[in-house]
């Protein structure tokens, strides 16, 4: 469960913020001041800040400014009723992830949550380790008990594809459009052909595959 810190003075946005995220998974906490919100973002772990900038005691600009200074990589998120280009430029700069203009809509604010959050992950994953196997996204190899292993392109953006969806079912169609990307006309012996060659280079029995399992009538998973 992805645990977001919300910064807002306004009790009323606070509150609704916190069902709308609350009612999407997300563990969420509240504070009602800049100081207070960069006292527990300092001392505590949260995957997001959505960080209003009209706050007391400390605005969203200098909270956002200290916890940078401090090293914190935290995704922040800025909430600004304020629609002057300069002022969004300078949230971006003093290293604010995304900025969203009140009002705004549930879906937006959670569009943009959704996004910043993903794209987090992504520069996150640099390494990954299963078995045997370490896939270096830097460097796009993948190796097995310290040898090289050679992936065709599709071969590697087939397994990235699996990796960044851990534990998920993806069917056919999804793995076209993230491997083919979409609009891909192929057919589904172009995937499964695709998996099996995969599973032989990284599965130490590929004909009984350990991390590529194939879910009946639905499509793979990737299990870790």
């Amino acid at each position: 469960m992805k645990r977001i810190l919300v910064v807002e003075d306004d009790n009323g946005i606070a509150f609704a913020l916190q069902l709308d995220l609350k009612s999407e998974g997300y563990d969420v906490e509240i504070e009602t001041d800049g100081e207070s919100a960069l006292h527990r973002a300092r001392k505590e772990a949260f995957d997001l800040i959505l960080l209003d900038v009209m706050l007391p005691r400390k605005d969203g600009f200098e909270v956002c400014r200290e916890l940078r200074r401090g090293g914190s990589k935290t995704p922040i998120l800025m909430l600004t009723a304020k629609t002057q280009e300069a002022e969004k430029v300078l949230g971006l700069e003093i290293g604010a992830d995304d900025y969203v203009t009140k009002p705004f809509s549930p879906r937006e604010l959670r569009a943009r949550i959704k996004a910043v959050l993903r794209r987090t992950a992504e520069d996150e994953l640099r390494i990954f380790r299963f078995g045997e196997a370490e896939v270096d996204f830097e460097r796009c190899e993948l190796r097995c008990a310290g040898k090289n292993v050679d992936l065709t392109a599709f071969e590697f953006k087939l397994l990235a594809a699996f990796i960044r969806n851990v534990g998920k079912v993806l069917s056919r169609d999804q793995l076209l459009d993230l491997v083919w990307g979409p609009g891909t006309f192929v057919t589904d012996r172009v995937v499964d052909n695709h998996v099996v060659t995969l599973r032989k280079k990284v599965e130490p029995k590929p004909s009984k595959p350990r991390y590529i399992v194939s879910i009946r009538g639905l499509g793979y998973r990737f299990d870790d």
